[in-house]
């Protein structure tokens, strides 16, 4: 008897890291093919209430909507999964063979420990309806010997056809795997089989699996093992199910159709992935050792040019039950707590204001014009005798007296430490003691998203210290066509698809803070895509 099974779940688990919006002929076509390479289980999708389902998704809300995706001329068992909480149990159909084979069923153990009850009940009308009954306890690593003991002992009083140990933040080691498996291996009733649903966080999944593999044989105990193509998931992915497939096909003789994995990859997975990233990276084993849901260590590093020790940081300051959902107002809070280091910037202030006394101000942003509109920029410096201000990095426009480096970004500041003559200010949040600071908390706009973006905080400073007759060169906003900096090193394509938004925010802040400055000159020296906002006020360009 085949005692070890594949459950591919590329169309759920995988789906996620595209809200499940594949389209209806991928999502038959990947179906299909799973099964004529002789994958044993397929998950379509999730099942949800509350949703209206209109095609091309893999959230579905009644069975019979999965059955154009289902290949009846196979021996694969099709399943679904089901949130528990997010489904009404009540209107799930009866099994009449055309749909589903099984339900694969969720819960926290919040979920356990206040509605058993009802998680009882919802767990027993699966299979009283019909369908094979697949039990999935989210993260096992969350409770202790006695709580999954009391887990188990409702699992063996329901006998469904598996369970699950689910390593849901991809924080287990392998003496946990070995922990956890031998722990559910004894007190679970023989007949039910094992799964085992792992995170790559830690790049351990294809180790686990074979691990897995190998405590089965010892045991001589049914197995089922959790894989996507391409480990295709949120932040670091999952088990790949190409791995899985060719160690299974060359170790223990089975016969998975290998080249069929490798063409849907090919055809699917690769086209996604371009605009679609997963797999090992820091951040995710970030995620990993704190047992914290992917949503906040990807809302960290999309949101905010944070250095990897800063997301450690920020990560372990969430309360740890906190961790395993995600809330983005409290990780915004946490964030300005975290950045929130205020300081007697007074001197400064003051200091600043008789450095700078009635010149102009050059504000150089880090777009690429600066580089393709220099000759204009140096007949303005040479006309006007400006006061430069750099934004995150360090010109090299007019001498170092008449300029100052203003950075809002530690990551940035880093590149510039070695210049040891420069004049150089940096905003609180930074934890450098080297240079002269000014207070983060009061240069930040809280109702904007990107609310410490470093221009934002630069031109509130400028607000602060009454210096309204203002030039600005390299805003030139960002477009995904091309490249955004006047520099390769400054490029981040982890914004990339968040530059629309970013665009909008810093339009609004323009908006707003011209419009609280009627009597002030602010004007573009270089093209902008927000040239309509300034060209209300005394003209686009500044004079050269």
């Amino acid at each position: 008897m085949n005692n070890i099974q594949i459950l591919d779940c590329t169309l759920r688990d995988g789906g996620r890291i595209i809200n499940c919006e594949f389209l209806n002929r991928d999502i038959e076509d990947i179906s299909y093919r799973l099964s004529n390479s002789n994958i044993d289980i397929v998950e379509l999708g999730f099942l949800r209430d509350k949703i209206h389902y209109q095609g091309n998704s893999t959230f579905f809300e009644d069975v019979d909507q999965m059955i154009p995706f289902i290949n009846k001329n196979s021996s694969t068992m099709y399943v679904a999964f089901i949130d528990y909480g997010m489904f009404d149990f009540d209107t799930l159909k009866h099994h009449d063979g055309k749909s589903i084979d099984g339900i694969r069923v969720g819960f926290t153990k919040k979920n356990f420990k206040e509605h058993q009850e009802d998680l009882l009940r919802c767990l027993k009308s699966v299979k009283q309806k019909g369908y094979r009954l697949f039990i999935q306890g989210v993260n096992s690593l969350g409770y202790n010997d006695q709580e999954f003991l009391e887990v188990i002992q409702m699992v063996n009083e329901i006998e469904p056809y598996s369970f699950g140990i689910v390593d849901t933040y991809g924080s287990m080691y392998m003496d946990d795997l070995r922990h956890y498996y031998q722990f559910v291996h004894q007190h679970l009733k023989k007949q039910i089989w094992i799964d085992f649903h792992s995170h790559n966080n830690f790049q351990l999944s294809f180790a686990f699996a074979q691990e897995f593999i190998r405590l089965a044989e010892e045991t001589n105990r049914n197995v089922i093992i959790d894989a996507t193509l391409n480990g295709m998931g949120k932040c670091a992915g999952n088990l790949n199910t190409e791995l899985i497939v060719d160690y299974l096909n060359r170790k223990k003789q089975r016969n998975y159709d290998f080249d069929e994995i490798l063409d849907i990859i090919d055809e699917h997975m690769y086209r996604i992935k371009e605009e679609k990233n997963w797999g090992y990276s820091i951040p995710a084993m970030m995620a990993g050792i704190f047992g914290c849901h992917p949503n906040n260590i990807i809302y960290l590093t999309e949101q905010f040019r944070l250095a990897t020790k800063d997301i450690k940081y920020i990560v372990s300051m969430i309360d740890k039950d906190l961790r395993q959902r995600y809330d983005y107002d409290n990780i915004k809070r946490i964030y300005q707590e975290y950045n929130s280091k205020r300081v007697d910037d007074q001197k400064v202030i003051l200091s600043l204001k008789e450095k700078i006394g009635t010149r102009p101000i050059l504000v150089l942003l880090p777009g690429k014009t600066l580089v393709d509109y220099r000759e204009q920029i140096e007949a303005y410096i040479e006309k006007n005798h400006p006061f430069l201000i750099s934004v995150n990095f360090v010109t090299t426009f007019s001498r170092k007296e008449n300029r100052l480096a203003f950075f809002g970004s530690e990551k940035r500041l880093k590149e510039y430490t070695h210049l040891k003559d420069e004049s150089i200010l940096l905003t609180s949040n930074i934890r450098n003691t080297a240079y002269d600071l000014v207070n983060y908390n009061t240069l930040i706009e809280p109702s904007l998203d990107i609310f410490d973006n470093t221009f934002i905080m630069l031109m509130n400073l400028l607000k602060r210290l009454h210096l309204t007759n203002v030039c600005i060169a390299g805003l030139d906003g960002f477009k995904k066509e091309q490249e955004n900096y006047f520099s390769d090193r400054m490029n981040d394509k982890r914004f990339k698809e968040k530059y629309q938004e970013i665009n909008q925010e810093l339009e609004t802040f323009i908006q707003q803070y011209l419009a609280s400055s009627p009597s002030g000159t602010y004007q573009l020296l270089t093209p902008s895509i927000y040239e309509k906002l300034f060209k209300e006020r005394k003209g686009i360009a500044c004079e050269n």
